[in-house]
């Protein structure tokens, strides 16, 4: 005995629509999982998964009123398809462009970094210079050079310039406030900054690379 899910063409035209929405939300977990385990190259999961994310897209305006919930609609009939579930409903681009857009946020954050670490540098020198050299004077200038390093992912943990500014802060930590630092102190703290600051300019990857 034949089942009949639709009563007239407007039934029909819904459950097909229905079909249509399972199979692109099942075909983007394929991707994804293809994807991430290197099946396809970069640039065919772009190219499918746009198309996939426009037809999507498409569908899922025209069934808002038959399906308001995606989510609804993926637990409802068990599909199991968590990255596609990301992919079209909470990311809406390939991973492949979310991917340039974060190296690019990377890249522009690392630079200001960078010029924080820079300016940090020449803060505490020049104050050393200024014969600024109480604990209270000396301390926050190379909490916030610490703090700016270890904000630069490029930096490794043993960084000379890390290690060093741990030192002279644990250092400083057992001196009162008012406490000044020796000229061999000033000195020896000038020449760890300056050593430092080379080697972190050195450390910096080259225009180009």
């Amino acid at each position: 005995m034949e089942v009949k899910l639709w009563n007239d063409k407007r039934e029909r035209e819904m459950y097909e629509n229905f079909a249509e929405l399972f199979a692109i939300i099942k075909a983007t977990e394929k991707l994804e999982k293809a994807y991430v385990r290197d099946i396809i190259s970069p640039a065919e999961y772009e190219a499918e998964c746009q198309k996939l994310i426009a037809h999507f897209k498409t569908l899922s305006s025209t069934l808002k009123d038959t399906v308001p919930s995606i989510d609804q609609f993926h637990d409802t009939y068990k599909m199991d398809c968590p990255a596609a579930l990301n992919r079209l409903v909470t990311s809406g681009v390939p991973a492949t462009v979310e991917h340039r857009a974060a190296a690019a946020t990377s890249s522009a954050s690392s630079a200001s970094v960078v010029a924080e670490c820079v300016q940090n540098f020449i803060t505490a020198m020049d104050s050393l210079k200024l014969n600024m050299i109480a604990v209270d004077q000396v301390h926050p200038l190379l909490s916030d050079l610490s703090s700016s390093l270890n904000k630069l992912l490029i930096l490794p943990s043993d960084f000379e310039g890390k290690t060093k500014m741990r030192e002279w802060l644990s250092r400083l930590s057992k001196m009162g406030a008012a406490d000044e630092l020796t000229e061999q102190q000033a000195r020896q703290l000038h020449f760890d900054l300056e050593s430092s600051y080379n080697s972190f300019m050195a450390a910096l990857p080259s225009a180009g690379t």
